[in-house]
């Protein structure tokens, strides 16, 4: 890919915007960099690019548009693009092309889904290492990719979202994995096959295309998506047949990259090994080791990983234990599949709920997790939604609904909560919604929820409350 020269547009000056300047410049390209923010495109002066705010058009002899992937497909700028015919790309493009110019590509192992990806890359992230790469995860985790490929990492565990792979065309993983899907991001993709559509581009070019044999849109994706020079291999949360993943008994087993699959297996840990515990944590672990496996790490160092894994905050984190009631932090869980997840996990639950569910349906997960529910506290604005779900299908299960003028509701959430709990039950945060109603994000969410626990323990909290 040579860019010395050439005419580049960046469409947005955030975060992925200085990176992808930053790169290209480096690459002697002639860098125009527009956004809609002017106090925002001033961050960006003195990077060597011209920034003009506001374009609707490319500039005459643009030869190329890179964009930030929160862009939307129907932009006036990306369409005019489109019309003249100029290419329009995303970071993550940008950075496959630039890795394969070097006389060493890096490896990519690559992750998508709409539920697991950063539980999944940082537990992939932590087998490479086991085995003693230079290996990193990056890409939607905070780490970008095209940051990675510059900095000259050797093994790339990458996370990415449906929309950086909306504006990808030629990558091509070592190997990949759609990790599951459910709806989500349908006001940017459009409809949920368009959603999916973009999901499975990341198998396109992958060498091996694994997928997950329990959710019918990883299998359908992985069918649809995968060349026919692609090797092939699922994973279960039951027994493996030959060229798979799975589990036998409490092993989890390898059947794929083994000599004689018909014949052998290979174990890599136990269940008991896997954290955050819960099924959908175990397929996020035999995603990972088969994306490792795919790269030639060993059974002993997949376990090894899995050992030395720390998981990420707001992820099924357990804050504590309280008068025999534990607390879960999953505030992470911003859709309704991510909370099922959790909820499954745990036999009695108070749950606590709600926040934005960006037309979600609530019904089914509800429906499913009726029988372990002890009592259900919610708040957010989209809480009514959830109590006419709760009516219908678990009527009998006491619920309580906090006023959305209550100064600190998720202390009062946490003590309404432990006041339907007994002892041996679960208080988990498992919203199943977005956050934005009433916390910055799901961080600022998850440090409430733990916070308040702490207080109703009578311990002193982060910020000395």
């Amino acid at each position: 890919m040579d860019l010395a020269g050439a005419q580049v547009l960046v469409a947005g000056a955030g975060v992925t915007g200085k990176s992808v300047v930053r790169a290209l410049t480096a690459q002697g390209a002639q860098v125009t960099v527009t956004d809609g923010n002017a106090e925002r495109l001033a961050e960006l002066s003195g990077l060597g690019a011209e920034l003009v705010p506001g374009l609707t058009e490319p500039p005459e002899g643009t030869a190329l548009v890179v964009t930030s992937p929160g862009w939307r497909p129907t932009a006036p700028l990306l369409v005019a693009a489109a019309e003249q015919g100029v290419e329009v790309i995303g970071d993550v493009e940008l950075a496959w092309r630039i890795g394969q110019t070097r006389e060493k590509p890096p490896v990519w192992l690559a992750i998508t889904g709409t539920n697991g990806k950063t539980t999944t890359v940082g537990m992939l992230e932590s087998m490479l290492r086991a085995s003693g790469a230079d290996a990193v995860a990056c890409g939607n985790v905070g780490y970008a990719v095209l940051d990675a490929v510059l900095e000259g990492r050797e093994v790339l565990a990458v996370e990415l979202s449906s929309f950086q792979l909306h504006w990808s065309s030629t990558l091509a993983p070592l190997a990949s994995v759609v990790l599951n899907l459910a709806e989500d991001h349908i006001d940017w993709h459009g409809s949920m096959d368009e959603y999916a559509r973009a999901k499975g581009k990341i198998h396109t070019h992958s060498k091996h295309v694994v997928h997950n044999l329990n959710d019918e849109w990883s299998r359908r994706l992985a069918d649809e998506n995968a060349s026919d020079e692609a090797v092939r291999v699922g994973f279960r949360l039951d027994t493996p047949k030959p060229g798979e993943l799975g589990i036998v008994e409490d092993l989890l087993v390898d059947r794929a990259f083994v000599p004689d699959p018909a014949h052998a297996a290979e174990e890599l840990g136990t269940l008991a090994d896997v954290r955050p515990a819960g099924p959908h944590n175990v397929a996020n672990a035999l995603a990972a080791a088969a994306l490792a496996r795919a790269h030639g790490v060993s059974p002993a160092d997949i376990l090894k990983g899995l050992h030395e894994y720390e998981p990420a905050p707001h992820r099924a984190q357990e804050i504590g234990e309280v008068a025999g009631v534990r607390y879960i932090n999953d505030s992470k869980a911003t859709n309704p599949h991510a909370a099922s997840g959790s909820l499954h996990a745990h036999a009695d639950i108070v749950w606590i709920a709600g926040g934005q569910l960006k037309g979600a349906s609530v019904d089914e997960l509800v429906a499913s997790i009726a029988g372990r529910l002890r009592g259900v506290v919610l708040l957010g604005v989209d809480s009514p939604v959830i109590a006419a779900a709760v009516s219908r299908h678990a009527p009998d299960v006491p619920l309580q609904t906090l006023p959305s003028g209550d100064d600190d509701p998720m202390t009062a959430a946490v003590h309404t909560a432990s006041r339907m709990a007994r002892p041996g039950d679960v208080v988990l945060l498992a919203p199943a919604a977005a956050s934005l109603d009433m916390f910055r994000s799901y961080g600022h969410r998850g440090d409430a929820f733990a916070s308040a626990v702490h207080r109703l323990a009578g311990e002193p909290t982060h910020d000395g409350g």
